[in-house]
């Protein structure tokens, strides 16, 4: 009997000791440096921490991917379930976590005239009688000496967006570096184009060696992404730019056009996937990014980037990585996600980042489907091949001409090798939205013999459309408008369509509207804070492209494009960042707290029908979509009043929050503050019992002698008033503060209305010139 007990022993341990023995890279997670220490004595500390829980010397050394040693303190090595957690019960360890392949992507021109800071007036500028005289970006000097990090995808050096010509010096403030790689020197660096560096540590210790056909071992942008995000925050002002076929033509300019731009690679090709499936980010290699970009010397950092879930701050590297880029007074903005619809599905909710959703510009592309009834039907397409003119084609609907076996529920998604050649070929075809990429589905219309498509939105997508340069004839519809051309389809025997090329139309109406794809609050992370924070041009926006990637990613496409059409938050966030660039240089003294503030308060939440901001439905949208409302940075310049919060602050909301370690010369004291009175320039109150009343204080930074009033536009069944009513100031920079009381009405709470439901309204201090505007959420408990 021996033998067999202690067989079956052995088997009972085994998953034990798998888990004891597999490795992975986790991040374990110091918190705030002491100061005392030099760079080397901190990676020594590091090594030491390794040598505690590793069998040898060389065991510890190999194990170690990144230190983080100059703001951030911590590192990522390869560990054993068992060694994270022996080093995570250390009384100095804030946080350890694993890192994850697919926890973190990429949220994937006319923009900066639609918000009135082109370098030209237009008649039909939507935000032209918000311009302060013209001459908001000569007052910004168009972000000159400002220095601007973008975490991506890397950059194409060459694009014209990227030129020196006309550039002043580097900044003294840089200590950055242009690091070398394959296809990539120091010579693509340049006065515009000031740094580029590169990680990749923990995507190679997940997936080995990168794959030099898939990606290049350097700063150099072999997607796309990286490049278009780039230049939308500072690429400078080129004229007669457009997409291919020449859509969008104009001036292609980033909104800090004089700026300066360090480049952060920390996105990678997933190996053996489509680029159009999107990049791998992984967190250990973007903790490294963030702690040179601030050593760098940067202003301001952009990042498309985000969880594919909400993540608790501790574990999530983007928002402690900002957490020390915000003590040194660095403005991060981040894209809140591409999950929307759907409620709850925002990344980046840290109360010192920018979180920007996405909305709409008043340009569109239209070109119509003509049906063989003579009905004109509007659609939208940057697609550059057209149809034979005056000729009409037979129309099908994709569920009709499936190969078999195609699930039910699949057959009109134009899914790879799921259309029949012989019932396709030179024909139309209506594809519908959901599952797969919308430029796949046009990549396998072609494959079966079609002559054109037309991409149907689904019922989710509402009027939003996405614009695609699709490798054949295409347009896409509204949902409303695709489902016309299904009534045609199966009310005609020989149903006939064309589809006419598209034109660039402008001054569109209604503009902006909320995106469908934009993610959504409350924050479940926390849902005392308010998000997202703003909401920027995020659909169909032109800006520099890689010439290594098509403008679909699809690699049968082998098309060059210098400028491509794209959309997602990723797209909305940039603006943001540009626009903190313009007010950093316009006022170099104020926090970043300040600089956010500045853009939510003077935020607009009507479109240019003068009516309240739409989804992408044509329902009335919620700040749960656009925050504070649409950026307007010529109003952000003069906004009056900030709600100013320091790291201090942001300490104490941790405090608040459960984390008491993160900063060894912070003590939390007994009672913090709760999570609701950090001084934000909104207001979150989930469960609602009763009465609560919330402290806000404000800093003058308009005229020096003011007297502002407070107004209200309270939730339904709620009241919200301010003691005191009535703020008088007598110089810049003197603080104000007051008690915000936010009271449920008897009957609202007996009839158990909102429960579980959210109410919205928003309240404002005014002197006449300014309106300091901040949006309230409230759900009853």
């Amino acid at each position: 009997m021996k033998p067999v007990f202690f067989i079956i022993i052995s088997l009972l341990l085994l998953p034990l000791l798998a888990s004891c023995s597999k490795q992975k890279v986790y991040i374990v997670y110091f918190g705030e440096h002491g100061g005392e220490k030099a760079l080397h004595e901190i990676e020594n500390s590091h090594h030491s921490y390794l040598l505690s829980v590793k069998e040898t010397e060389e065991d510890a050394r190999v194990s170690l991917l990144y230190s983080y040693k100059h703001s951030i303190n911590g590192f990522a090595a390869v560990l054993t379930e068992d060694e994270a957690s022996k080093l995570s019960e250390l009384e100095e360890v804030v946080s350890v976590w694993p890192s994850h392949p697919r926890k973190y992507t990429m949220h994937t021109t006319r923009s900066w005239e639609f918000v009135g800071i082109s370098e030209e007036e237009e008649e039909g500028n939507y935000w032209k009688n918000n311009q302060m005289g013209g001459d908001f970006l000569s007052k910004a000097r168009s972000g000159k000496n400002i220095i601007v990090g973008v975490l991506d995808s890397g950059v194409w050096p060459e694009s014209k967006s990227f030129s020196d010509v006309g550039m002043g010096p580097i900044p003294k403030s840089w200590k950055g570096i242009c690091q070398s790689g394959v296809g990539f020197n120091s010579s693509h660096c340049n006065r515009k184009l000031i740094g580029a560096r590169y990680y990749l540590k923990g995507f190679e210790q997940n997936y080995g060696p990168l794959n030099a056909s898939e990606d290049s071992r350097s700063p150099r942008d072999m997607d796309g992404h990286g490049t278009h995000t780039t230049s939308t925050v500072a690429g400078r002002v080129i004229p007669n730019a457009s997409a291919i076929g020449g859509f969008a033509r104009g001036s292609a300019s980033g909104g800090a056009p004089l700026a300066h731009i360090a480049v952060y690679k920390v996105c990678w090709a997933i190996p053996g996937a489509s680029k159009a499936e999107g990049n791998t980010c992984f967190e250990e290699d973007m903790f490294a990014a963030i702690d040179d970009a601030i050593a760098d010397g940067v202003d301001v950092l952009s990042i498309s980037i985000g969880t594919t879930r909400p993540m608790n701050f501790t574990e999530d590297g983007i928002a402690l990585g900002a957490l020390h880029a915000a003590k040194k007074n660095i403005v991060v903005a981040c894209s809140a996600g591409n999950s929307g619809p759907a409620p709850s599905t925002l990344s980046n909710p840290a109360p010192w980042i920018i979180t920007v959703g996405a909305s709409s510009l008043d340009r569109t592309f239209v070109s119509s489907v003509v049906l063989g009834n003579g009905l004109s039907i509007e659609g939208e397409t940057v697609t550059p091949s057209k149809l034979e003119e005056n000729k009409m084609y037979p129309l099908v609907y994709a569920g009709d001409v499936v190969n078999p076996g195609v699930a039910q529920n699949l057959t009109g998604q134009c899914l790879a090798g799921s259309l029949s050649p012989d019932k396709v070929k030179g024909k139309i075809v209506l594809c519908w939205r959901g599952a797969g990429m919308r430029v796949s589905k046009g990549m396998e219309v072609k494959r079966a013999g079609g002559v054109g498509f037309i991409l149907g939105n689904s019922k989710a997508n509402g009027v939003e459309i996405s614009c695609d340069a699709h490798v054949l004839p295409a347009t896409a519809m509204t949902y409303s408008n695709a489902n016309r051309i299904m009534e045609y389809i199966n009310s005609t025997k020989n149903p006939k369509a064309t589809i006419i090329p598209a034109r660039t139309v402008l001054n569109t109406k209604p503009a902006p509207f909320m995106t469908a794809f934009t993610s959504r609050g409350p924050s479940t992370i926390d849902p005392n804070i308010l998000k997202p924070d703003i909401t920027a041009p995020g659909l169909n926006i032109l800006a520099a492209w890689t010439e290594a990637d098509p403008p679909t990613k699809l690699s049968m496409d082998h098309r060059v494009a210098q400028y491509n059409i794209e959309s997602g938050t990723s797209m909305s966030c940039p603006h943001i960042a540009a626009a903190a660039a313009l007010l950093k240089a316009i006022h170099p003294t104020w926090s970043s707290a300040a600089i956010k503030s500045a853009l939510m308060t003077t935020a607009g939440i009507r479109n240019n029908l003068d009516k309240l901001l739409n989804d992408e439905s044509g329902n009335a949208a919620t700040p749960f979509a656009y925050g504070a409302g649409h950026f307007r940075p010529t109003k952000a310049a003069d906004p009056g009043l900030v709600y100013d919060a320091s790291y201090k602050d942001y300490l104490l909301y941790f405090c608040s929050t459960g984390v008491k370690n993160f900063d060894p010369k912070f003590k939390c004291p007994r009672s913090p503050p709760t999570a609701i009175n950090l001084n934000y320039p909104s207001i979150a109150i989930p469960k609602l019992n009763g009465t609560i009343t919330i402290k806000r204080t404000v800093t003058n930074v308009g005229d020096p002698k003011s007297v502002y009033f407070f107004t209200s536009k309270p939730p339904l069944g709620i009241s919200v008033k301010a003691s005191p009513s009535i703020l008088f100031f007598d110089h810049v920079g003197q603080r104000k503060s007051f008690t915000i009381t936010v009271k449920a009405r008897t009957e609202m709470l007996y009839e158990n209305r909102l429960k579980d439901e959210y109410a919205f309204g928003w309240y404002t201090w005014t002197d006449g010139p300014h309106i300091v505007r901040s949006p309230i959420a409230v759900s009853l408990a």
